[in-house]
């Protein structure tokens, strides 16, 4: 699949646009609260794929309208990442998955401790919901964008996947156990960027349900692709320890379908999110590009 020059160009660009987002959502905090406003920064300004947010804008494209049309937009992709982060630091604590390296970078709790982890952690979570209730979000809209995050890191998202993983250390899980763990863990606030993005652009409800089986494709895709680059890439490239889940016993495709398999699963799911996008032929390029972006990534 080729992209045209200017799609490669809105990559770069919206990326630098919620990077800016981002920086600017801090400005307004005038607490330090003993450096913990200083360990927040680190955590969230550390890089990354900027995916989630870039596909709330992506899906918000859908609409026509140019994002800074939007009110709200990047109150909601900054708030989806902050979000993101949060679950980051987290699952890098010595009691979760206990990791040194994150976006090429020490951990939060390296550089500073556990326990102002943990508060970066929280406060985060916080902010991301605070940013959604004050930006220029309509009541309804407002509600509707709280629930989807709020409902991604919960018991039937984030955390309830966390709590999957912890459990199956040292343990055969099926192909079917494996994809509910997943698309808790990972696709359901991948799911939920997507919607936000529809639902702050004012996309129809049939509409938002063709892009719950994109978003639900790519969720899967996501963890899919992690689980090859953690099993064949190196520390350096993937900017986080290679090999971890192997080491700690841990299931993946990989690790239950061989790397070959995990490779042909990671093809049809892309496939997938493709093919459910073709109800919006060329308008759909953005989020086309950002599977693509999914697929292909190196780390």
């Amino acid at each position: 699949m080729t992209f045209e020059p200017h799609n490669a160009a809105w990559l770069e660009q919206s990326t630098q646009r919620v990077d800016q987002a981002i920086a600017d959502s801090f400005r307004h905090l005038a607490l330090k609260a003993g450096g913990l406003k200083e360990a927040m920064i680190y955590a969230a300004t550390g890089g990354g794929k900027r995916i989630r947010p870039l596909l709330v804008y992506a899906t918000a494209s859908l609409s026509g309208k140019p994002l800074d049309q939007i009110p709200g937009i990047d109150a909601c992709a900054v708030a989806v990442e902050l979000f993101h982060t949060y679950s980051l630091v987290h699952d890098d604590m010595p009691c979760m998955d206990d990791d040194d390296l994150r976006r090429g970078r020490a951990t939060v709790h390296k550089v500073y401790n556990e326990s102002t982890a943990l508060l970066v952690g929280d406060a985060l979570q916080s902010m991301a919901f605070s940013l959604i209730a004050d930006s220029a979000l309509n009541d309804r809209q407002k509600v509707t964008v709280i629930s989807h995050l709020a409902q991604s890191g919960g018991l039937d998202g984030m955390a309830g996947g966390q709590a999957i993983d912890l459990e199956s250390v040292g343990k055969p899980l099926s192909r079917d156990s494996l994809e509910t763990m997943h698309r808790l863990k990972t696709g359901a606030l991948l799911r939920s960027s997507v919607q936000m993005g529809g639902v702050v652009a004012e996309l129809s409800q049939p509409d938002l349900l063709k892009l719950d089986e994109f978003a639900s494709s790519l969720g899967l895709l996501f963890q899919v692709v992690d689980d090859i680059l953690d099993a064949s890439s190196d520390s350096q490239t993937l900017g986080k320890t290679a090999g971890k889940d192997a080491a700690a016993n841990k299931p993946t495709f990989v690790s239950l379908m061989g790397l070959t398999d995990a490779k042909a699963f990671s093809e049809k799911l892309y496939d997938d999110a493709i093919a459910s996008l073709s109800v919006w032929g060329e308008n759909a390029q953005l989020l086309r590009l950002i599977a693509h972006k999914v697929q292909h990534r190196e780390s």
